[in-house]
């Protein structure tokens, strides 16, 4: 089975460039423009890897990830951010997110981090 890559990012142009990426590499890719779309569908127990944007209305993406620790449901998560900070990225990574990628980025080291985050026992 093919790992579950899910984009929560509330620029509809991020999340669409995101998602083609993922699906051109093989991979199964959805996207929400929220953190509730997200927890709210059948995609949170199946995910293998969580993209998101650190700043979007309602909870944020360490918001998200917090929530999802805190319920017992850790995934991988990646942060992106257009605004990005040193204090939030230490942060973030203290907490546990495997990786914090500021916009515009590589889709290399996207990639780089998303496989980093599957580690060596899921196929990509």
């Amino acid at each position: 089975m093919k790992p579950v890559i899910s984009i929560v990012d509330d620029d509809d142009l991020v999340r669409e460039c995101t998602i083609d990426l993922f699906k051109s590499m093989g991979f199964a890719a959805v996207a929400f423009a929220c953190a509730a779309d997200f927890l709210n569908s059948d995609h949170v127990h199946g995910t293998s890897c969580l993209i998101a944007d650190v700043q979007m209305p309602g909870m944020t993406g360490p918001e998200l990830h917090h929530h999802l620790v805190q319920a017992g449901r850790p995934i991988p998560t990646i942060l992106i951010t257009a605004y990005p900070d040193d204090r939030d990225r230490a942060r973030a990574l203290r907490s546990g997110v495997v990786g914090y990628l500021t916009k515009p980025f590589e889709n290399g080291d996207l990639l780089a981090c998303v496989r980093a985050a599957l580690g060596p026992g899921e196929p990509h």
